[in-house]
C-alpha cells in the first residue's frame, strides 16, 4: 500500500466516524493526507481549515470539537510541528475534548538516522492522550484509526485527545503521468531508502564499518561535506588535503581555498567521479548531497569525535571515525587537478548565477540571499525553507559572517525570531535574521517586548512572497499535480495570505521598511544594526519554479554539462 492509498483510508475512516472538520497545518511529510483530504472535500465529506501555525491549528481543532460536540482532527507534518500541538492536547485532556491528532512521520528505516525533520514523535504526548498508535508505512491504517477514534469518544473512560502517528514513504504525491523536468529538485524516492539507513549493522563511533580505509596519504577523488555545526575544522581539513569542500552556510566552514560555490548544481556532472566522501557535522539542505551520501558505490566516513545528538548509535551507513589521524588516512590527498577542476567549475557557476540575476527585472530570493551574506559582518541567522537554501546556493567563500546560526536540529520554521533575539542578547552582538514570510508570521509574537525589557540589536529581513514558495519547487509544483488538484495545491501548500507586515511590526512597536530595489537593499544592509528593524522584500513566487529551472540550465551550460 503506497502513501496515497494509506492516506485515503485515513480520510475514509474519519468520514465513517462522523468527523466533518479537519484542520491542516501544511508540510511536506503530511502531503499524502493533504491530497486525500482535498479529494474528500471535493466529494463533500468534510471541511478543511488551513492554519500556518500548528499551535493555532491545534486550538482551532479543539474549538471545532467543543462547538460541534463531536471529534475534530488536526494534521501536521513531522518534527517540531507535532510538538506545537502539546498545549491544545493538554487542554483537551483535562477538558475531555475528543481531539484527534494525525501526525505525519518518516518510515521506521529513517528514524534515528538524522534524516531531516525526523524525531521519535510517536507517543510524544505521554499521559495527555487516551491512546497513541504508531502506524507503520505501507500498513492499512483503518484498524489503528478505529481503535483511536473509539478511545477519543470515551469507550473505556472519559473522552479526550488521541494521537495517530502515520509513517509515509515516498512518493508523497499521488501518482500521475508527468513529463515535467523543469524543477531543480527531484523526488526523495530512493535517496534515503537506498542509503542503508536501516539500522542494526552500523557501528558506533568506536567501531569501523563499511570498506577499509585506503593507505595513509593515498590520492583519492574525495570531497568534504560540511553540514550544520561542522565548524572551521572542516575547512582546514579540506584545504590541507586539497579536497573540494561542499559547505552548508550554517556549517561555519564556508571559507578558504577549497570552498566550492553552487556545489549542489555541480553534483550532477561531478558526482559520478567521486570515490569517497568525508562528512563533518550534519548535512540537511540538499537532495543532491543526500543522494551522494546514499550511494553504496562511494566510500563514506562521518567524523564523530564524540557521540552526537542527531542520530542514534547503529543507525548510520557511513564509517564512523573519531580521530583525525584515521580520518586523514581515509580521505587521502586529492589527486592532481581534482580541486582545480571543482574550483574552476564553481567559479563559472557563480559567474553564470550573477549574470542571470543581473538580467532579472525584479528581486528574487537569490538576490536577497547574496546581498545578506555579503553585507553581514556580525551574527547571521537563517530561517528554514527557501532562505537558507538560497544562501546555500549564493554564498561566496571569499566572505563569512562572524557566526552563522540556523535551527537545523529539526529544521522547523517555528521560533526563528525568538531564537535570533536570544542570540543577539547573549553577547550583545548585532544579529541579522533572514526568513520567509510564513516563518516570520509563525513567530510574530517574538516581536513583543514588555516595558523595560532589554531590546536586542536585531534586523529581520523578510522575503515576502505571500505564501510557501518552497512547495512550488517540489513535486507539488509539477504541472500534472497542479492540473489534477487545481486550487487545492495553492491552498494546502502555497498557503497564500494578505498579512500586512508593516502594520504587524508597528503593532509590536518595531520599525519597518519596505525594500523594492537591489540598491535599496544594499543600502539598508550597510547600515549598522541597532535596535529592532524589519526589512520587507516582496517577491512573486508564481514564476519561482521556472526561475530555478533557468538557474540550473545556466549553471550547467556554464560548466559544460
Amino acid at each position: 500500500m503506497d502513501s496515497s492509498d494509506s492516506a485515503r483510508r485515513v480520510t475514509a475512516a474519519l468520514a465513517t466516524a462522523g468527523i466533518t472538520d479537519v484542520v491542516l497545518a501544511p508540510g511536506s511529510r503530511s502531503a499524502p493526507l493533504a491530497y486525500a483530504l482535498a479529494e474528500a472535500a471535493e466529494r463533500g465529506e468534510l471541511r478543511i481549515h488551513v492554519r500556518v501555525d500548528e499551535r493555532v491549528a491545534g486550538f482551532t481543532a479543539l474549538g471545532l470539537a467543543l462547538g460541534s460536540q463531536r471529534p475534530a482532527a488536526v494534521v501536521t507534518t513531522s518534527g517540531t510541528a507535532v510538538g506545537e500541538l502539546l498545549p491544545a492536547v493538554m487542554e483537551a485532556n483535562h477538558a475531555a475534548v475528543p481531539l484527534v491528532v494525525l501526525s505525519a512521520d518518516r518510515p521506521d528505516e529513517l528514524r534515528g538516522t538524522g534524516a531531516n525533520q525526523t524525531t521519535r514523535q510517536a507517543g510524544l504526548f505521554g499521559v495527555h492522550v487516551r491512546a497513541a498508535v504508531d502506524v507503520p508505512a505501507g500498513t492499512d491504517p483503518s484498524p489503528y484509526l478505529a481503535r483511536a477514534l473509539a478511545e477519543s469518544r470515551g469507550v473505556n473512560g472519559p473522552a479526550g485527545p488521541v494521537q495517530v502517528n502515520l509513517a509515509f514513504r515516498d512518493p508523497l504525491v499521488p501518482s500521475m503521468p508527468s513529463t515535467d523536468t523543469d524543477a531543480e529538485v527531484t523526488s526523495e524516492a530512493g535517496v534515503h531508502a537506498a542509503s542503508g539507513m536501516t539500522g542494526g549493522d552500523s557501528a558506533g563511533p568506536d567501531r569501523g564499518t563499511t570498506t577499509a580505509a585506503p593507505p595513509s596519504g593515498a590520492a583519492a577523488r574525495t570531497v568534504v561535506v560540511a553540514g550544520d555545526g561542522a565548524g572551521e575544522l572542516a575547512a582546514v581539513f579540506a584545504q590541507h588535503l586539497s579536497l573540494p569542500l561542499l559547505a552548508e552556510p550554517s556549517s561555519n566552514a564556508r571559507f578558504g581555498s577549497s570552498v566550492i560555490g553552487a556545489y549542489r548544481l555541480l553534483l550532477e556532472g561531478f558526482g559520478p567521479r567521486i570515490e569517497r566522501v568525508v562528512v563533518f557535522g550534519r548535512p540537511t539542505l540538499s537532495r543532491p548531497v543526500a543522494a551522494l551520501l546514499a550511494r553504496t558505490d562511494v566510500e563514506r566516513a562521518l567524523y564523530v569525535p564524540e557521540q552526537p545528538a542527531w542520530f542514534e548509535e547503529g543507525r548510520r551507513p557511513e564509517r564512523l571515525i573519531g580521530t583525525l589521524d584515521e580520518l586523514l588516512a581515509f580521505a587521502g590527498r586529492g589527486p592532481d587537478g581534482w580541486l582545480r577542476q571543482w574550483r574552476e567549475a564553481g567559479a563559472r557557476a557563480e559567474a553564470a548565477l550573477q549574470l542571470l540575476l543581473d538580467e532579472e527585472p525584479a528581486l528574487t530570493g537569490l538576490h536577497v540571499a547574496d546581498a545578506v551574506w555579503e553585507n553581514t559582518a556580525d551574527n547571521l541567522m537563517l530561517g528554514s525553507s527557501n532562505p537558507i537554501r538560497d544562501v546555500d546556493l549564493m554564498a561566496s567563500g571569499d566572505w563569512h559572517p562572524l557566526e552563522v546560526y540556523a535551527n537545523r536540529g529539526l529544521a522547523g520554521i517555528d521560533g526563528s525570531i525568538s531564537t535570533a533575539g536570544g542570540i543577539a542578547l547573549a553577547a550583545g552582538i548585532p544579529t541579522r535574521l533572514l526568513v520567509g514570510d510564513l516563518t516570520f508570521l509563525h513567530d510574530a509574537g517574538g516581536l513583543l517586548l514588555g516595558p523595560g525589557e532589554e531590546e536586542p540589536d536585531l534586523q529581520v529581513v523578510v522575503l515576502n512572497d505571500a505564501g510557501g514558495g518552497i512547495f512550488g519547487l517540489l513535486e507539488h509544483g509539477q504541472p500534472a499535480t497542479v492540473e489534477r488538484y487545481g486550487t487545492a495545491v495553492e491552498r494546502l501548500f502555497g498557503t497564500p495570505h494578505s498579512a500586512d507586515l508593516a502594520a504587524l511590526a508597528a503593532g509590536y512597536g518595531v520599525r519597518h521598511r519596505l525594500i523594492s530595489t537591489a540598491a535599496e537593499l544594499d543600502a539598508a544592509l550597510a547600515e549598522p544594526v541597532t535596535g529592532r528593524l524589519v526589512l520587507e522584500v516582496r517577491t512573486d513566487r508564481a514564476g519561482l519554479r521556472g526561475f530555478h529551472a533557468r538557474v540550473k540550465q545556466a549553471v550547467l551550460a556554464a560548466v559544460g554539462h
